[in-house]
């Protein structure tokens, strides 16, 4: 590690401390970028990378709300507007046990880069909640939603912030926190996204984000002169990404191996198939229900993740850092090619450093699955516009986008034949942020 890099870390953990995936994202982008800033001394002068590594903001609030028995719940929510250098802030809202400040902080940090790749005019942000929406009743959710949106209304809109779904979050919790902003506001605006279509939402939002992951992957693949066709894909989550790049994978011919849930791994064999999509869809979708209700069907490894199985490409689509070293190690084992990332930063430093080493290909998550913000601007852009644009001509648009976001990692590439993706997508993405933070001066 250089002198500059480890100078950065020190000052980053002492600005940050109890961090870590905060810290872990940003170094990353640090180690990518630390050329760049050593053939131009404006980028040091100015000061552009502790600018881009400060959220603008951090909005902390209390989220008070009463359950079915009649109990008063104490949740924390957040709205972490990273920066606005390129358009309004843009990302979504997760609502799990999990969630905290560092994990905002380093979703809205790439989801700043991710935007910028889409070549849409967008800024980064991330919120949530530590609200565990498992189990509850759907008045208990409706309730939380409007208690979550009474005060973060004050800090979004549609030039200013637009949030959408994520973990926890879906069409159902978008409905009941729009609803609940017509109200407050008492004018309908695009102040969402991943609205139902049939009032204000974009076709193919729901799908946006896994079929973008196979597109991005079908364009590696075409520039390594290889077909996704016959490749056997190891996908772990069972949510909206995990199940639509599984739909995306089998409609162009992939054999779909493996899907997971927080409880173990699904495995497929070669039984996979639209049929059995569907019944998925409808189990982890509509129902909330586990995968391990199909064990008498399929075999199914309880507690296990699915990347000891044999497969030729990794799709990790649950949640940060879910590949550590072991995993890695395992992978890399089984011959994987690539590792294209789904959800953000599911590879931990360890598991990245150990690809690196053993030749494995990793897509990530900020240029792999930024179909979903895509979609996104496309439904802010119809709201704008006051039309509603057919699904062949989202998915023609979300195509080329992904297409695009391949070249941008071309282009700045040393090498043709081995590309590194990760540092590559940061490079592109670090480019176009920091030059409009060069244009707008001391801000």
């Amino acid at each position: 590690m250089s002198q500059f890099i480890e100078q950065f870390r020190r000052d980053l953990e002492e600005c940050n401390p109890n961090q870590p995936e905060f810290q872990n994202a940003v170094i990353e982008l640090v180690e990518a970028v630390e050329p760049l800033y050593k053939e131009d001394d404006t980028l040091a002068e100015k000061a552009v990378l502790k600018r881009l590594t400060e959220p603008d903001r951090v909005v902390s609030f209390r989220v008070t709300w009463v359950d079915d028995e009649g109990q008063y719940q104490v949740n924390r929510g957040w709205r972490v507007q990273f920066n606005q250098a390129l358009g309004p802030y843009k990302g979504g809202l997760r609502f799990h046990p999990s969630v905290n400040e560092s994990i905002l902080k380093f979703l809205a940090f790439e989801q700043t880069f991710k935007n910028a790749l889409t070549g849409l005019p967008l800024g980064g942000a991330k919120g949530g909640s530590n609200f565990d929406p498992s189990g509850r009743s759907e008045q208990e959710i409706m309730r939380f939603c409007q208690s979550f949106m009474t005060e973060l209304y004050r800090y979004i809109g549609p030039d200013h912030d637009v949030p959408a779904g994520d973990i926890g979050v879906g069409e159902r919790e978008i409905g009941f926190l729009f609803g609940h902003y017509l109200r407050l506001q008492n004018q309908w605006s695009g102040a969402m996204t991943g609205k139902q279509p049939s009032w204000g939402g974009s076709a193919l939002r729901t799908e946006a984000t896994g079929y973008g992951c196979i597109y991005f992957l079908r364009n590696v693949l075409e520039h390594r002169k290889e077909e996704l066709e016959g490749k056997r894909i190891l996908i772990s989550g069972a949510g909206n990404v995990a199940l639509h790049a599984a739909e995306k994978a089998l409609e162009l011919g992939a054999v779909v191996a493996t899907l997971s849930d927080s409880d173990g791994t699904l495995c497929f064999g070669e039984k996979f198939d639209q049929d059995l999509l569907e019944r998925l869809k409808t189990l982890k979708l509509k129902e909330r229900g586990r995968l391990s209700e199909l064990s008498d069907e399929l075999e199914y490894l309880e507690g296990k993740k699915p990347w000891g199985q044999e497969g030729d490409i990794a799709l990790p689509c649950a949640t940060q850092n879910e590949i550590g070293e072991e995993d890695a190690q395992a992978l890399a084992e089984a011959d994987i090619s690539v590792v294209c990332e789904g959800a953000n930063m599911p590879v931990t430093p360890e598991g990245a450093k150990l690809f690196r080493e053993a030749g494995v290909t990793r897509l990530p998550g900020k240029a792999a699955n930024a179909g979903g913000v895509a979609v996104s601007g496309l439904e802010m852009s119809q709201d704008s516009l006051r039309l509603y644009w057919e699904p062949e001509k989202v998915d023609n648009r979300l195509q080329e986008i992904m297409r695009t976001i391949h070249q941008q990692c071309l282009n700045e590439s040393d090498s043709k034949e081995q590309v590194d993706y990760v540092r590559c997508a940061d490079r592109a993405a670090f480019k176009t942020v920091s030059t409009a933070l060069l244009d707008f001066g001391a801000v």
